[in-house]
Formats: C-alpha cells, sequence, structure tokens
C-alpha cells in the first residue's frame, strides 16, 4: 500500500499504520487523514490481520491539524472539504485499533487517539486541545471522547483549559 503521509506494515496478525510527516510533526491534513483511514479500512478488511495499531514517532503522535495547509485554505475550499467523511471511516473499523502514543498527540492528534478502542502511552505523552486557547472547540468529537475516555472532570480540564494532560 504506497501512501505519500503514512506507512504501513504488518507483524504476524497485527496491521501497523505509522502517520509520517516528522517535519510537522505528524500534523493532520485532509489527505492525512484520508491515507490513515485507508490504510486502516485495508488492514481492517484483511482476514490474516486481527488487530491494528495506529502510531506516529517518538516526539509526536500527531501534534494537531497542519496550520499552514489551512491557512491557505479558503472559504469555499472549507465548505467544501467532507472532513467528517474521513473521522467517519476511522469509526467504522470492526478490529480493534490500538493507538501507540508517544510525544504530542494534540488536538486532532487527541481526538484521532481518543477515536481508538486502547491507548498505550509512553512516558512522554501529552494529550491535550490547545485549540481552545484560541477559541475553537474541538471539532472532531473530542468534547465526548474524553468524556468517554477519562470523566467529566478530566473532559472539562482538557476541553475548558487547554493545557496538555501528561501521560
Amino acid at each position: 500500500m504506497p501512501f505519500e503521509f503514512v506507512l504501513t506494515e504488518v507483524e504476524g496478525p497485527i496491521g501497523i499504520v505509522r502517520i509520517n510527516r516528522p517535519a510537522v510533526l505528524n500534523a493532520l491534513n485532509p489527505r492525512t487523514v484520508q491515507e490513515i483511514g485507508e490504510a486502516l479500512a485495508a488492514f481492517d478488511q484483511d482476514e490474516s490481520i486481527r488487530c491494528l495499531i495506529l502510531t506516529g514517532n517518538d516526539r509526536a503522535f500527531a501534534a494537531g491539524a497542519d496550520i499552514g495547509q489551512m491557512a491557505e485554505a479558503g472559504a469555499i475550499d472549507i465548505l467544501r472539504d467532507d472532513d467528517a467523511a474521513r473521522w467517519a471511516r476511522l469509526r467504522s473499523l470492526r478490529k480493534p485499533l490500538i493507538a501507540a502514543v508517544s510525544g504530542y498527540a494534540l488536538g486532532g492528534g487527541c481526538e484521532l487517539a481518543l477515536m481508538c478502542d486502547i491507548i498505550v502511552a509512553a512516558e512522554s505523552a501529552q494529550f491535550g486541545q490547545p485549540e481552545v486557547k484560541i477559541g475553537i472547540i474541538p471539532g472532531a468529537g473530542g468534547t465526548q471522547r474524553w468524556a468517554r475516555a477519562a470523566g467529566k472532570a478530566r473532559a472539562m480540564e482538557a476541553v475548558l483549559i487547554g493545557e496538555p494532560v501528561l501521560r
């Protein structure tokens, strides 16, 4: 499976998808989220694969949205973009999905990790929704996922204060 922004590998019955945009701390742009979905969906359909792992690198699982690319998009581009469909594809997987998180999992990267069935976090892992500091609500379900994963108090801290929550 050749992709531009993700690497894939198989270890026995495990399909591994690695976000591979190290120059921008694995920032998520529409193409990256699309490729993550395609790679995971292909593994989900493979009878020999029983479990999926989504990871990044030591510095970042995914440090949020690709702000540079967002700044270049016009209002019409944003309206035409079907971002919800890309995220919905990730929620439709049948096999267990594990997020292996090192470093930053911020904004959309945090929401991506929270979307997984299990999160395995390294000592360096930092989760958070820093976009709330500039008046933007977590856009991929983070408000609901935080509450389900960590309880109301931790969710309120993450989505109202915007400070990183350390492992």
